[in-house]
């Protein structure tokens, strides 16, 4: 078993280079093709940074592992809004407009819900082509919503500031110099390595959980939804550091509605009408409260503390216990 951890291990790092690159020779692309910052910044990097949630549990699903894809779907939705944020708020206070708490943040925590509800009654083909449609409906309001005023003007410079930096390992020149067939090349590249890495860790994941004997839903909870989680916690970790908390939150909780309408699609037409992906109640539900929480904690003051903070790590802890009881 220690091959198949290390195998598994090896996955994440794969997918996690692999999805940093797909994300910006994707964007980079975008902006040479004079596509609007708008765009790129709600669905290019938006849909880009879920990537590996995405194809994680399309992989999984395809090879009939439905438990491990629904639980790491769901798994980074409660991680994301407790772990994650958590993190960020201990390290220092998360502020929020009322405009986020609003607009965004009601409609992924929708997005969950509405998720959580089609998992535990099975994620047929059929409901992922409702969350397919629905997905694409958000994305829409999303964009309506970002042309309108100074998001137009905030997102359009995040866009442009993501799509400047640098990858994980990157090539040591500007992007401006490099030649024009060079980012499509990294995209294409870095879809093929997000696949592969998906393939390592979902294989290994798989026989790791057989090995144990445990449910492979717990297998896709912890270490699976750890590891692909791991791009938002590297964003999170970055934005708190310059003070953006907006980014932050939009950032954690714009994750989780891309997992749960894009992601839950990917998973309900990969998995066939035969062996429909499943949730547990305790899942569903737990997926559900851990969202309506955060969105509580940040509507009393507009603003997360150290105590919240502590309360998001609590309610984390938490989740574990009631998992295994299932």
């Amino acid at each position: 078993m220690v091959i198949q951890v290390l195998l598994a291990a090896a996955g994440l790092v794969v997918l996690t280079f692999a999805a940093d690159h797909l994300v910006l020779g994707s964007s980079r692309l975008a902006q040479r093709m004079q596509i609007s910052p708008v765009v790129v910044g709600v669905v290019v990097i938006g849909l880009g940074t879920s990537a590996p949630e995405f194809l994680v549990s399309g992989v999984a699903s395809a090879r009939g592992d439905t438990g491990l894809a629904v639980g790491n779907i769901a798994g980074s939705n409660i991680l994301n809004l407790t772990l994650i944020l958590g993190i960020a708020a201990l390290a220092g206070s998360v502020a929020v407009t009322s405009q986020v708490i609003r607009r965004e943040v009601p409609l992924a925590v929708g997005a969950v819900v509405l998720f959580a509800f089609l998992a535990w009654a099975g994620l047929s083909p059929l409901r992922g082509v409702v969350l397919a449609a629905t997905g694409v409906c958000a994305v829409l309001v999303l964009l309506r919503w970002a042309k309108q005023g100074r998001s137009n003007e905030e997102v359009a410079t995040e866009a442009a500031e993501f799509a400047q930096a640098t990858a994980t390992v990157d090539v040591p020149v500007q992007p401006s110099r490099l030649p024009a067939w060079f980012e499509p090349v990294r995209a294409i590249l870095g879809l093929a390595g997000v696949l592969a890495g998906a393939q390592l860790l979902v294989s290994n994941a798989s026989a790791i959980a057989t090995d144990l004997g445990v449910p492979q839903v717990i297998i896709g909870f912890t270490l699976v939804a750890l590891g692909t989680s791991l791009p938002e916690l590297v964003t999170t970790v970055q934005a708190q550091r310059r003070g953006e908390s907006d980014l932050v939150v939009g950032n954690l909780f714009g994750s989780n509605l891309f997992n749960s309408l894009i992601g839950g699609a990917v998973v309900g037409l990969a998995s066939g009408s035969a062996a429909p992906g499943r949730a547990a109640v305790a899942l569903s539900v737990t997926m559900i409260l851990t969202a309506g929480l955060a969105w509580m904690l940040l509507r009393r003051g507009l603003a997360l503390t150290r105590i919240e903070a502590l309360v998001l790590l609590a309610a984390y802890a938490l989740t574990m216990p009631l998992l295994l009881s299932t």
